[in-house]
Formats: structure tokens, sequence, C-alpha cells
């Protein structure tokens, strides 16, 4: 039998204090249907993961840095939160390039809780329907989008979700998102 994203290649857009829960969960999601994961960051070398922005967790190799990296080399992006992780991506040159190659090739991309700080930095919010974690949402209606208190919304080929108790339908729709792409 195979699997949905057999085939596929995955970038998981990550760095130092990624929310652990929502870097495994969504990858884990993608590898379960034959999709390969990569993740991509603002340098080569480890990023340390994080539960609830507090506690050190597990340790993540990185596969290769944003800049120089072409999205279009990939099926699919998923921009895990994190406050830390979403901070440091968003002011990251390689990483803004990165994800407006991505929706600017129709790569499908899927954003959750502080993820879309990094959409917002890359200029490719404005015009969209999305969500995120609520102290998100003022960042996201100044920068031109529509915010919505939804577990999961999909705007053409972005997946955006709240929070970690948005992770069933999130990894549901980022799986079938990214099967039709």
């Amino acid at each position: 039998m195979t699997g949905r994203l057999d085939g596929k290649r995955i970038a998981i857009v990550a760095t130092d204090g990624v929310e652990q829960v929502e870097l495994t969960r969504p990858r884990d999601a993608v590898t379960g249907e034959g999709a390969v994961t990569e993740i991509v960051s603002v340098e080569t070398g480890r990023i340390q993961a994080m539960n609830h922005d507090i506690e050190p967790a597990d340790v993540f190799e990185v596969d290769r840095a944003a800049e120089g990296t072409s999205a279009r080399d990939y099926d699919g992006l998923i921009l895990p939160g994190g406050t830390v992780n979403g901070d440091k991506l968003r002011v990251d040159d390689g990483v803004r390039a990165f994800v407006r190659d991505a929706v600017d090739a129709g790569v499908p991309l899927a954003v959750i809780c502080h993820g879309p700080w990094t959409l917002i930095d890359a200029g490719v919010a404005a015009g969209r329907t999305l969500t995120s974690y609520p102290s998100v949402w003022t960042d996201l209606r100044n920068a031109g989008a529509t915010v919505v208190d939804e577990e999961v919304v999909v705007d053409g080929g972005i997946v955006s979700s709240r929070s970690p108790a948005d992770l069933d339908p999130f990894c549901a729709t980022l799986v079938d998102v990214f099967a039709k792409a």
C-alpha cells in the first residue's frame, strides 16, 4: 500500500525555540504518508526545541540553511510555532526569501501558532484569511490579513492553525492539501 505523500519532499522551517510538538506531530503526519522531511533553518547545525517556551526538549539536526535553498525543490513547507522560533525566523533574510519563493511558486505551506509571523515579514499575509495563536491576530490584521478564530483554515495553498490543541485537524488538513499539490 502506498502513502498519499509518497515521493514528496517537505521542508520544516524551524530554529531554536521551536515548539517541539508543533514540529514532531506534523512531521510524523507527513512521513506516515510517505513523505521525506528536511529541517530548513537560519543556519546549519542543531536547533533546540522547547515545550511551552520554557522547558528545553529535544535537539534536532538541521538539513540545510534557508539562504541559498529554493523552496521550489519542495512539495510543501511546514512552519511550526513557538514564540522564540517565530521571532527568530521572521527577521532572517534567507527564511523570508524561502517562504516568499514557496508562495510565489504555489508550493503549499502549513503554519501554526506563532508561525504566521514569518508570513507577515515575508510579505505574503496580506489579502489572506488566516488563523494563529491569539496574540498574533493584531499583527496579522495590521499586515492586511483577515483573521478568523477557527481550529484550521485553508486559504489557497496556505493551511493555518491556532495552537497545539488544534494539531489533529491541522495535521489531517495539511496532509490533504499537500497530497493534492
